[in-house]
């Protein structure tokens, strides 16, 4: 199920947040979105939702626009992973990712035994069944991190967007991380998700897009986009490349120019 953005605007006031973007996500593919802060990474991720209304141009959800989606369907095809959205409640982080199974459920209609399943299928996914039980205020912000990714995949949905999902984890739980993304691609699941860590982008995205204040400066795979050319264009830095054990030029160091 893809996602297309065909000359999308979007206007805070004066402010193009994004400025006549046309790209589109493709599924099977993990698709990383960089740039720096205030690039408008964030707003294409909300805009692709319907959660940011904008001010040009259109966004199709598998050929289909937006507009013509209901809420419901629209939340069972999209999982989002916001940044910063820590949970409210001192629930146990079970319930917490049972919540990614709501847009099933009737209004007064309990979770039934596959929501249950569903739910720590997601937990065991993301090495966290294990504190199943535990409050999510009782959990380190990394434990916490792996809980709301758990609840993005409890959903189900043929697209999952991520707003920096790797912020809090350490090493070894970002390459689980990103396992998880791309064993979500590999089902033919559209993953898009903002990163600031380029080397993480380049080494593990299929596809790269690069912001800058609201506008497209590249796209295409990690070793393109991220050229010597926009890496100094849009970010004032230069890098040093290692080649993986696939043969592909992947960024290793950075320094400023």
């Amino acid at each position: 199920m893809s996602i297309s953005f065909e000359n999308v605007s979007v206007h805070f006031g004066a402010r193009a947040a994004l400025d006549d973007v046309t790209l589109r996500l493709a599924p099977g593919a993990v698709t990383g979105i960089v740039g720096p802060n205030g690039a408008g990474k964030t707003t294409l991720l909300r805009a692709a939702l319907g959660l940011q209304s904008v001010s040009h141009g259109l966004i199709r959800i598998r050929d289909k626009p937006l507009g013509d989606w209901s809420r419901r369907t629209l939340a069972r095809a999209m999982a989002y992973l916001p940044q910063g959205g820590e949970p409210r409640w001192p629930l146990p982080a079970r319930e917490v990712v049972m919540l990614g199974r709501l847009p099933y459920l009737g209004r007064f209609t309990a979770p039934d035994r596959a929501d249950h399943v569903a739910a720590m299928e997601a937990l065991s996914r993301c090495d966290a069944a294990a504190f199943a039980e535990r409050r999510v205020d009782e959990l380190s912000a990394g434990e916490r991190a792996r809980v709301l990714f758990a609840r993005a995949l409890a959903t189900g949905a043929a697209i999952l967007l991520a707003d920096e999902p790797a912020a809090f984890l350490d090493p070894a739980h970002q390459l689980r991380l990103v396992d998880l993304m791309r064993e979500e691609a590999r089902r033919g699941i559209t993953v898009a998700v903002t990163l600031h860590d380029l080397a993480l982008a380049s080494r593990h995205c299929d596809e790269v897009i690069v912001l800058r204040e609201g506008c497209l400066a590249a796209a295409g795979p990690a070793e393109t986009a991220l050229s010597d050319p926009t890496l100094a264009a849009v970010f004032g830095i230069a890098a040093e490349r290692v080649c993986d054990p696939a043969g592909r030029s992947t960024l290793a160091a950075f320094r400023r120019i």
